[in-house]
């Protein structure tokens, strides 16, 4: 592999753990943009959102695409917000074989409903802000992907295998990877 796989999707579609298997998997590094911001600032995610707000947070979160995308062979789990600025699509297309975690709004309840690490979340109807947030973003999700994955109807193993399959068909047909 010479292109990073980079895995998108909305909050709680597995980024993280379907990432962690893949690298594991294929034998590579694996590395989390959320986590690099945080690495970077010395301070969690709500404390970025509650000082600098939301565009502070989304300007670390650029730099942080833009270094890692600067890596090679590895597996990189975004934001589920990293999508909406152009640049960081820019740098994900150029640089990535792009996989898209699709999942429904009932399973990102399930997934995150105790995660206090989720700002965008901490409103009395997270519900409504995860389907708005779906409907502003899975156009743009779909159009960068090269790989749509339903992690609803597949386990962690079996969204690793329909990656990696796609992965050797991806090189075979980009051989600038």
């Amino acid at each position: 592999m010479s292109k990073n796989i980079i895995l998108i999707g909305p909050m709680g579609a597995g980024k993280s753990t379907i990432g962690l298997l893949l690298a594991d998997v294929i034998g590579c590094e694996f590395r989390d943009s959320d986590k690099e911001v945080e690495d970077k600032a010395g301070a969690n995610i709500p404390w970025i959102f509650d000082v600098e707000g939301e565009s502070g947070f989304r300007e670390r979160e650029f730099q942080a695409i833009e270094y890692l995308t600067s890596e090679k062979n590895i597996v990189i789990a975004t934001g589920g917000g990293a999508v909406i600025r152009k640049e960081n699509r820019d740098l994900l297309s150029k640089y990535g074989c792009i996989v898209y975690l699709k999942t429904s709004v009932e399973q990102q309840l399930l997934r995150t409903h105790k995660d206090a690490n989720r700002p965008l979340l901490q409103q009395d109807d997270p519900k409504k802000v995860l389907t708005q947030l779906l409907k502003q973003r899975e156009p743009l999700y779909i159009e960068l992907a090269d790989l749509i994955v339903d992690t609803n109807a597949n386990t962690p193993k079996q969204i690793v295998e329909k990656i990696t399959e796609f992965k050797q068909t991806y090189d075979l047909s980009n051989p600038e990877c």
